[in-house]
């Protein structure tokens, strides 16, 4: 029989605040394990939790950009469980009354239709501790710098069909608040992570089916290789005549699997009442449009101007503003050369993207900026040296060796573009090859690309290609 998978997602973005959601203590990554936390963090007796409003200002962006509510008065409560890394025996979290409510965010199909995913709400909490296994032999050690680091936990509407549209809502999602720069978006020190709750029901029926949870799938593989598992568990558990268990499960990446880890918990597992010790938080008009007057302009806008005042394709758009950081690099791009977006977006999504991606390393970190590649596509464009000679000196700039004209300069790759010296080359290739000569002219027509390559060969790519062509024309036509 036919069935539908039906999967939301609920997603864990770590906010970019200096210190922690309801205590003064450091955020930063990558500290001593059990230094940045404080007496609030660990819970000990007497101690009050204070809000930080720049985490709420941070809450009030994301739900302005996916065009969502924003609640005037939202309400913290404790979420009570038991967790070795969890020191109070709850965690401060929003149910209820979320702070952030009915949004949506359109992702792009693999057949370029647009849909419209919604968001049910995003509520502000704090995070956990970390459980350390690697280093402790038969033991597990707990680290409390990450307890209190506030997050936006974004739930969507179980509006998802298939793996593949999980991971472009997660992408698009990632590239948002990334835009809005809340969240650093690093998924492999866990700032950026997702739940999925994934179920199956026969195709036609609107009746949800029982859903089992995926949980921490820090990677958009696993996101989609974790899903595509789930489901076809769930179909081959339905087929042979069992039922489906709502719980927990984890993936592993090694096996491609996923097996159970706990079974799910229903919200009055967790005994939710408000906090007494925070006020319920109220975020007023003035509030709201101070935030939204700090609103960066956003992917699907920028997109749009790409297309319209730099004349790209969709795609091409598309690729430049992936990220806030690629957009930038290439507007820069664009502005040092004066013009020519078109080979300028060539080149960032050619030559610069490859070399990202080869020595994995991210655009900021690029060796090559933004002038010096300008600098680079000005001697293309006024025939210094062709496209080919181009991406030689693209790589020496790459490796340190000094920008585009010091490199051309000493390296001695200036274009050839005498028309004489042309000739001269072209006369030469055409009597040591006497046999093509006579295929071409007998109507052999895609010999004239032999021709052109001999004589790039023989100028050691120096030669004017629109040059070689028009003179090989004339020549080869006798």
């Amino acid at each position: 029989m036919g069935w539908e998978s039906v999967i939301g997602l609920e997603i864990h973005a770590q906010l970019m605040t200096k210190a922690k959601v309801f205590s003064g203590a450091s955020t930063a990554y990558g500290a001593v394990p059990n230094t940045q936390a404080c007496a609030i963090d660990l819970g000990l007796p007497g101690v009050l939790p204070v809000l930080n409003e720049a985490a709420v200002r941070m809450a009030v962006k994301f739900g302005l950009a996916i065009g969502a509510e924003i609640a005037p008065r939202s309400v913290f409560a404790r979420k009570n469980y038991f967790y070795p890394d969890l020191p109070k025996g709850y965690q401060i979290s929003q149910y209820e009354l979320p702070v952030v409510h009915h949004g949506r965010l359109d992702i792009v199909l693999d057949d370029g239709t647009t849909k419209t995913i919604g968001i049910t709400r995003a509520h502000m909490e704090e995070d956990a501790g970390k459980s350390l296994h690697e280093d402790f032999h038969g033991m597990t050690g707990i680290d409390l710098n990450r307890a209190g680091t506030p997050l936006l936990e974004i739930v969507s509407e179980p509006d998802m069909r298939s793996a593949k549209e999980a991971v472009a809502y997660m992408k698009r999602l990632h590239t948002l608040v990334r835009y809005l720069e809340i969240c650093d978006g690093n998924m492999q020190e866990g700032s950026f992570r997702c739940d999925a709750n994934v179920s199956i029901r026969p195709k036609g029926e609107q009746r949800l089916g029982t859903r089992t949870e995926l949980k921490n799938l820090n990677s958009f593989r696993f996101v989609e290789r974790a899903i595509e598992y789930e489901i076809a568990r769930q179909i081959e558990v339905l087929e042979g005549g069992g039922r489906i268990v709502q719980e927990t499960r984890l993936y592993d990446p090694i096996k491609d699997e996923t097996r159970p880890l706990r079974a799910k918990e229903e919200a009055n597992d967790y005994r939710y009442f408000p906090d007494p010790d925070l006020l319920p938080l109220e975020i007023t008009a003035d509030l709201i449009e101070s935030v939204r007057a700090e609103l960066p302009e956003l992917p699907d806008a920028k997109k749009e101007r790409f297309i319209r005042d730099f004349g790209l394709g969709p795609y091409d758009a598309a690729v430049l503003t992936a990220t806030h950081e690629l957009a930038k690099y290439f507007e820069d791009t664009v502005r040092h050369l004066g013009g020519s977006p078109k080979l300028a977006a060539n080149w960032v999504m050619g030559e610069v993207s490859a070399a990202l991606n080869r020595d994995g390393i991210d655009i900021a970190a690029s060796p090559v900026g933004p002038a010096a590649l300008a600098g680079l596509l000005k001697r293309i464009e006024d025939n210094t040296i062709s496209g080919k000679i181009a991406k030689e000196v693209f790589e020496a700039m790459w490796s340190g060796h000094g920008d585009a004209d010091q490199i051309i300069e000493s390296r001695g790759l200036k274009q050839i573009t005498d028309t004489s010296r042309i000739e001269v080359m072209i006369d030469e290739v055409i009597a040591k090859n006497p046999q093509q000569l006579a295929q071409f002219r007998a109507g052999k027509d895609k010999l004239f690309g032999f021709f052109v390559g001999q004589v790039m060969m023989v100028s050691k790519g120096k030669a004017n290609p629109a040059q070689v062509n028009e003179i090989l024309k004339r020549k080869l036509a006798g």
